[in-house]
């Protein structure tokens, strides 16, 4: 049976139609498109989940509905038996790990912050200023990182890299990510030109950070 993925345009449910293509799962796609003047989801998806949200799928074969970025990507993980999961090296699986929640725990929180601070009229402006700061000492030490292995966990292209590709795409538009940090750069250009990532945009419709 195929997972439906209910997707949000310019949204993290991006992510995981790119997981889909890497993994070669069959899916299909519902789309939604954002409220033009709130940018929020359309109330349809509350139909699917209380939250709201995207992304969302469904799986009919285990008959069960999953939230949450990161849930999904470690469901699909398993149902893929292991592919794109922790690599068999200790240090490698421990940086899985970090990398996998680090995305969502600290690194989008303030990238969100300062998207939502550019919407504020007059004081909005100063506050992003002020923001900024905290998210370069992110997009620094993701650059260290970067320039030591060619993927996140380690050789090999796993979730974890699926998991950083928001943020940074995020922090490529409106962060301050730039040739200044050029590991960085060349990791997201690296994961654009996979021909899976390619098939995701191709499936999922306009999506403003690739």
């Amino acid at each position: 049976m195929t997972i439906i993925v209910h997707h949000l345009e310019n949204s993290r449910s991006q992510r995981v139609l790119w997981m889909l293509e890497e993994l070669g799962l069959p899916y299909e796609v519902r789309r939604y498109e954002r409220n033009k003047v709130t940018m929020l989801a359309p109330p349809e998806l509350k139909r699917i989940h209380p939250l709201g949200k995207s992304p969302v799928i469904e799986d009919a074969d285990a008959g069960c509905i999953v939230a949450e970025t990161g849930a999904i990507v470690e469901y699909l993980v398993e149902k893929a038996d292991g592919r794109l999961g922790p690599p068999q090296h200790r240090a490698d699986v421990l940086r899985y790990r970090f990398w996998l929640h680090y995305a969502e725990g600290s690194l989008m929180p303030p990238l969100f912050a300062k998207l939502v601070l550019s919407r504020v009229p007059l004081l909005g402006k100063p506050a992003q200023k002020k923001l900024q700061p905290m998210i370069d000492v992110h997009l620094d030490y993701v650059e260290s990182e970067l320039g030591q292995r060619p993927w996140f966990a380690g050789q090999e292209l796993t979730a974890a890299d699926v998991m950083m590709s928001f943020p940074l795409e995020a922090a490529r538009s409106r962060g301050g990510l730039d040739a200044s940090r050029p590991a960085t750069i060349a990791w997201l250009d690296k994961i654009h030109a996979r021909p899976a990532y390619v098939r995701a945009l191709q499936a999922g419709g306009p999506y403003a950070y690739s």
